[in-house]
C-alpha cells in the first residue's frame, strides 16, 4: 500500500532560503535529529554525527567561515535560527553517501514538521581550517571527521518556492 502522505511530503520539499528569526523548538527539533540517525548507512556502520546549533553567535561564526570559503561576505545560512552540522568517519567507505543520506532525512523531517530547511554546502572546506577545527574541539568532535554538510533549519518566511518541471529523461527503465 502506499502512503500518499509521505509521497506528497517527498514531492513538496523545497529548499527554504529565507527564514524567520523564531527559534524551532526543542521537541522540533529533538524528532528531526532522531529521523537523521534513522538514515540508511553502509554496513549500518552509523558513520555520520551531528552536530546541532542554535547559538546565534555560533551561527554568526559558522556563517563567517562559510562565506569566506565561497570569497563573499553574505549570509550563506540565510538567517536560519538552526544549524545542524553533519560529519561523518572518511575511515568509513561510505562516509559521503552516509553523510548525505542524513542530510536528506533532515531535510524531509523538517518538511514534514512544518519547517523549512536548506542544505549548505563546503562543512568540509570549513572543518579543514585552524577555526574549524578548534571548533570541532570545543565540541568534542574527534578531527578524522570530515564536515558533509550544513543543514539549516527554521520557520520559513514566506511561500515555499515551486518545483520546477522535472527534466526529459530523467528516468530510463529497462524491461
Amino acid at each position: 500500500m502506499v502512503n500518499e502522505n509521505v509521497i506528497k511530503s517527498l514531492k513538496e520539499r523545497r529548499s527554504v532560503r529565507s527564514y524567520k528569526s523564531e527559534q524551532i523548538t526543542d521537541e522540533m527539533l529533538d524528532i528531526i535529529l532522531e529521523v537523521g540517525t534513522f538514515a540508511p548507512t553502509g554496513r549500518n556502520l552509523q558513520s555520520p554525527l551531528m552536530v546541532a546549533v542554535r547559538d546565534k553567535e555560533t551561527i554568526k561564526k559558522l556563517s563567517e567561515m562559510n562565506a569566506a570559503v565561497m570569497g563573499s561576505d553574505r549570509d550563506p545560512f540565510y538567517g536560519a535560527p538552526c544549524v545542524v552540522v553533519v560529519f561523518a568517519d572518511p575511515s568509513v567507505y561510505t562516509y559521503i553517501e552516509d553523510g548525505s543520506l542524513v542530510m536528506g532525512n533532515l531535510l524531509n523531517a523538517a518538511y514534514a514538521c512544518g519547517l523549512g530547511g536548506c542544505w549548505i554546502h563546503r562543512a568540509k572546506e570549513v572543518f579543514e581550517t585552524q577555526a574549524g577545527k578548534k571548533l570541532m574541539r570545543e565540541w568534542g568532535v574527534d578531527e578524522k571527521y570530515v564536515g558533509i554538510g550544513n543543514c539549516i533549519l527554521g520557520y520559513a518566511d514566506g511561500d515555499l518556492p515551486i518545483a520546477r518541471p522535472r527534466k526529459d529523461g530523467y528516468i530510463i527503465k529497462i524491461g
